[in-house]
C-alpha cells in the first residue's frame, strides 16, 4: 500500500503525463463495444489529473492541464462522429473538450481563494451543477456527462431512479476526491479519507440488490411490440432509394410479422419514411401506408420528415420564423418527426424531434441569428432542422381494447435525462426510441447510444423498445437490461411483450432537484471562499 501513494504521489509533480494519464483513462471508462468492459475505471480516472493540478498557480497553465486531459478523453470517446462529418467531428471534440474545462476553472478560481482543499470537496457540486447547466442551452453536446461512463453496469446505478445521471456523475466524482485527499493527506490521517471508499462500493449494490429482488418482473401489464431493422445504407436511403422503394421494403418486414407475431404495435426507425408523407402531393403514398396498415391490423409508429406551412402571422411549430416558401409567401419549416397510424382510427398522430443534434441538425442560435447557419454540417444536407415544441405522448389501443400512452424519443433526445423523465410525467408507459445510427459504421458510437438508454429506463422505471435502421434494435427493461436484442447491419424484425407501467419514479417526479441543490451548494461555496479571500486580503 505505501509503495502505491508513493508511486500515484509522483503525479502531483508532472505537469503532462498526468494528465495524459487521466484522458486515457477517462476514455477507456466510457461505454465503447459491449465486450470492453472498463467502466470501473471511471472510480479513479480523474486521480492523476488532480493531482497534478495541486502545484499550478497560473490559469493559463491549468488550463491547459486540464484541457489535454479532457482532448484526449473527447478524442477517444467522440472520435466516431467524425465518420459521419469530420469537419463536424472535429469541432466536435475541439468543442466538448473546451465545456469539460470549465467547471475545473471555477475549481481553479475556488483554490486560490480559499485553498487546494476547500476547492477538492466543492468539485462534485461544482461538476454536477456544470453538467445540468450545460445540458440546458442549445451548445450542448451532453453525450460525456460523467454518469453515463457506469450505463453498462447497471448493478450500481439503480439509485438513478432517485438521483438520475446526476447522481451518478456526483458519486464517482466523491470517489475520486476522496482517494486524492487520502493520497494527499499524512499517513496518520489516510484512513478518515479511506474509510467511506468501501461503503460507497457497499450502498449503491445494497439498493440494486434490495429494488431488483422485490421487484424483478414487472408489475404492470404487458403489450406486444414489433421492431423493425431494414437496414438501410444512410447515405442510400437519402440520395438513391425513391419513396415507394423504402416504403416496400419496410412493409414487407411489417407484413411477415403481423402475420407471424399479431403485435399491438410495429415501430420503424428514425426517418424511415424520408420523405414528407402528409403533404398533399403525396397523398398516394400515404393511402398506401393507410390500407397496409388495416391489412396488419396493427398500430403503426414511424419516423419521417414532416414539412409545416404558416401563413404570415401564424407561428411555426419550432416558434421560430422558420423559411419563406418563395411560391406562396408562406413560413415553411421541416422536421425530424414520428407519426402513429392506428387501424382503429383515421387521424394521424405527430411528434416533432425537440433536442436537436448541435450543427448537424440545427445550427445553435440560428433562429436568432439565420447567418449562423453557414456552420451547418447537416448529413442530409437540409440545413437546420425546426425544433418541435416539446415532449408529448401518443395514445393507442391494444388488441384487448386497453389505452397504452407511448413516449417518442428521437435519436439524441435519449441522452437528456430531464427531457425523456418529462414524457414519464405525462403518464407515457413505454419509451420508445427511433434512431438512425448508421451514419457511424461499425464504430462503437451506435453501441454508447445505447448504452446511454439504458440509464433513462432505470431513471423513469420504463422499458424501452428501441428501434433503429441499422442496429442496434432490442427491448431494454426497467432496470437497465437489454433482454433482447437484433444484430447491427442485419436485416430483421424482433417481437417480444413488453411491461407497461404507471408509477412514477422519485426521478420522473423531481427530475431537476440533485443538480440545482448542486448548484445552491456551489453559490454558498464560492461566497464563502469569496469571503475567505476578502477577510485574507484586509488582514495583510
Amino acid at each position: 500500500m505505501s509503495l502505491f501513494f508513493r508511486t500515484v504521489g509522483g503525479f502531483r509533480n508532472s505537469t503532462l503525463w498526468a494528465p495524459l494519464l487521466s484522458g486515457l483513462l477517462l476514455g477507456a471508462a466510457f461505454p465503447s463495444y459491449p465486450f470492453l468492459r472498463l467502466e470501473i475505471i471511471a472510480w479513479v480516472a480523474l486521480v492523476p489529473l488532480l493531482l497534478s493540478l495541486r502545484d499550478a498557480r497560473r490559469a493559463g497553465d491549468f488550463f491547459w492541464r486540464v484541457y489535454s486531459a479532457m482532448l484526449l478523453y473527447c478524442v477517444i470517446a467522440l472520435w466516431w462522429v467524425s465518420l459521419a462529418t469530420l469537419p463536424g467531428g472535429v469541432l466536435t471534440i475541439l468543442v466538448q473538450a473546451f465545456f469539460l474545462t470549465v467547471p475545473f476553472m471555477l475549481f481553479f478560481a475556488l483554490g486560490r481563494m480559499a485553498g487546494f482543499s476547500f476547492a477538492l470537496f466543492s468539485l462534485p457540486f461544482v461538476h454536477v451543477c456544470w453538467e445540468w447547466l450545460y445540458m440546458e442551452q442549445e451548445l450542448s453536446l451532453g453525450w460525456l456527462t460523467f454518469g453515463n461512463s457506469q450505463a453498462l453496469l447497471t448493478p450500481m446505478v439503480q439509485y438513478a431512479d432517485i438521483t438520475g445521471v446526476w447522481g451518478v456523475s456526483f458519486w464517482l466524482y466523491s470517489f475520486n476526491v476522496l482517494v486524492v485527499a487520502a493520497l494527499l493527506a499524512p499517513k496518520n490521517r489516510r484512513l478518515r479519507y479511506l474509510a467511506p471508499l468501501p461503503l460507497m462500493v457497499a450502498l449503491p449494490l445494497f439498493y440494486a440488490g434490495t429494488v431488483m429482488s422485490a421487484a424483478d418482473e414487472a408489475l404492470g401489464s404487458r403489450m406486444r411490440v414489433s421492431l423493425v431493422q431494414p437496414n438501410i445504407n444512410p447515405v442510400d436511403k437519402w440520395e438513391h432509394l425513391g419513396a415507394f422503394e423504402t416504403l416496400v421494403l419496410h412493409s414487407r418486414l411489417t407484413a411477415e410479422a403481423a402475420e407471424g407475431e399479431h403485435p399491438d404495435l410495429v415501430i420503424w426507425p428514425e426517418t424511415a419514411i424520408p420523405f414528407p408523407l402528409l403533404e398533399g402531393r403525396n397523398i398516394e403514398y400515404y393511402r398506401l401506408l393507410r390500407r397496409s396498415v388495416g391489412e396488419w391490423n396493427t398500430t403503426l409508429l414511424s419516423g419521417f420528415t414532416d414539412i409545416v406551412y404558416a401563413p404570415p402571422g401564424v407561428r411555426l411549430p419550432s416558434g421560430g420564423p422558420g423559411r419563406q416558401d418563395p411560391l406562396t409567401g408562406m413560413a415553411v419549416e421541416s422536421y425530424n418527426a414520428t407519426l402513429m397510424l392506428s387501424p382503429h382510427s383515421n387521424s394521424v398522430q405527430v411528434y416533432r424531434k425537440a433536442q436537436l443534434v448541435p450543427f448537424a441538425e440545427r445550427v445553435p442560435y440560428s433562429g436568432y441569428l439565420p447567418w449562423l447557419e453557414r456552420l451547418s454540417f447537416s448529413l442530409t444536407g437540409a440545413g437546420s432542422w425546426g425544433r418541435g415544441p416539446g415532449a408529448s405522448l401518443m395514445t393507442m389501443k391494444t388488441a384487448d381494447g386497453k389505452d397504452v400512452a407511448v413516449a417518442n424519443i428521437i435519436c439524441y433526445e435519449s441522452i437528456f435525462p430531464g427531457y425523456v423523465a418529462g414524457f414519464a410525467k405525462q403518464g407515457a408507459e413505454l419509451l420508445t426510441l427511433v434512431t438512425n445510427d448508421g451514419w457511424y459504421g461499425t464504430s462503437y458510437g451506435p453501441w454508447q447510444h445505447l448504452a446511454i438508454g439504458r440509464l433513462r429506463c432505470i431513471e423513469n422505471r420504463r422499458a424501452m423498445a428501441r428501434c433503429a435502421n441499422t442496429g442496434v434494435s432490442g427491448f431494454i427493461d426497467r432496470f437497465g437490461r437489454i433482454t433482447d436484442e437484433l444484430p447491427w447491419w442485419k436485416k430483421g424484425v424482433l417481437t417480444q411483450d413488453v411491461s407497461l407501467e404507471r408509477e412514477l419514479s422519485i426521478y420522473s417526479r423531481w427530475p431537476d432537484m440533485l443538480p440545482k441543490a448542486s448548484l445552491t451548494v456551489t453559490a454558498a461555496l464560492c461566497a464563502v471562499a469569496f469571503r475567505r479571500r476578502f477577510f485574507k486580503a484586509r488582514s495583510v
